[in-house]
């Protein structure tokens, strides 16, 4: 599960100064925004795989940590130095606090993440992941006093809404275990968020790489993976590859072509999407409960984003405009 390689996704980051999305392209640059919708897209269908993995994985949860921590670091890592080339330990070796920070939160994300959709329904966790713009605006309100605009304040009412809908139905079928870890999630997903908001500077994917290893440090105690099968393995080294880094590297190339907006919006197709492919191809049908709060979370979540792609676009346009 992507737990936060789109950290922009509506939490009002700033957009880039000119949006190539509203001011006339040419030829080339209209194949390249295309090439980015695609990348950026097929990052959030590589991070959507989460559920399908984990439900298709037999061996048990600090084993998966443990086993796709080592794949994911590894692979996040490679992909690192070959885009520094010669920098790369110049890099690392540069690494201070707010890194460190991101690494730990990073961490606790993805285990939480992953032991939410273990412990309870697919579409329980994500949509209660769902709400991680919003709550990342209360965090950098109060933590660097960073002020929400008020789309933001009503978009997070309506989730939060579909949320505590979602919670009345204790014996829907998900556990309230895995609900809670899905809550800390959240949490840690949004703190994240405020960390690389407040320290840009913060190496993206050093930080990624090292929180997979730090997982799989703090499971070595637990996992067992001498017991995991043949099979098991394999899609252990699949998950940590194509869903994890290969997500994350389809998404820096794509965000390098399309605004910060487009990509936003294009990522959060990763919330329905992951449950929508263990209903399709795991039959696993979301508790009553959740088909009625999370479609609430769900347009809260959507109808942010879109606001805030308009919006961003609107001074450009303006000026665009006023050129002619």
């Amino acid at each position: 599960m992507a737990f936060l390689w789109r950290l922009g996704a509506g939490t009002n980051l700033p957009a880039p100064a000119i949006s190539s999305a509203t001011v006339p392209r040419m030829p080339s640059e209209r194949s390249q925004y295309r090439l980015g919708v695609l990348y950026v897209s097929a990052s959030a269908l590589a991070w959507s795989l989460s559920g399908l993995f984990m439900r298709s994985i037999s061996a048990d949860l600090p084993t998966i940590i443990f086993l796709r921590g080592l794949v994911s670091g590894t692979t996040t890592f490679l992909f690192f130095f070959y885009l520094e080339r010669g920098n790369g330990w110049l890099v690392l070796r540069s690494i201070r606090g707010p890194t460190l920070m991101a690494t730990v939160l990073s961490s606790a994300s993805m285990i939480s993440g992953l032991g939410s959709i273990y412990y309870t329904s697919v579409a329980d966790a994500m949509v209660i992941y769902a709400t991680v713009p919003f709550v990342t605006a209360g965090l950098a309100f109060v933590l660097i006093r960073e002020k929400a605009s008020r789309s933001t304040l009503v978009a997070s009412l309506v989730a939060f809404a579909g949320v505590a809908v979602m919670l009345t139905d204790v014996h829907g079928g998900g556990s309230m275990l895995g609900k809670g870890l899905a809550v800390i999630m959240t949490l840690t997903v949004a703190g994240l968020a405020v960390v690389m908001r407040q320290y840009r500077s913060v190496p993206m994917l050093p930080a990624m790489g090292l929180s997979a290893y730090l997982c799989s440090f703090s499971m070595v105690w637990f996992a067992t993976p001498t017991a995991a099968t043949g099979q098991d393995i394999l899609l252990i080294i699949a998950f940590g590859i194509v869903q994890n880094a290969f997500g994350l590297i389809l998404y820096t190339f794509g965000t390098r072509l399309i605004p910060a907006a487009d990509a936003s919006l294009l990522t959060a197709l990763e919330v329905p999407l992951t449950p929508l492919w263990v209903w399709v191809f795991m039959a696993e049908v979301p508790p009553q409960a959740t088909l009625i709060g999370g479609p609430i979370v769900l347009a809260a979540l959507f109808g942010h984003i879109w606001f805030e792609v308009r919006r961003n676009r609107e001074p450009i346009i303006a000026v665009v405009g006023g050129a002619g």
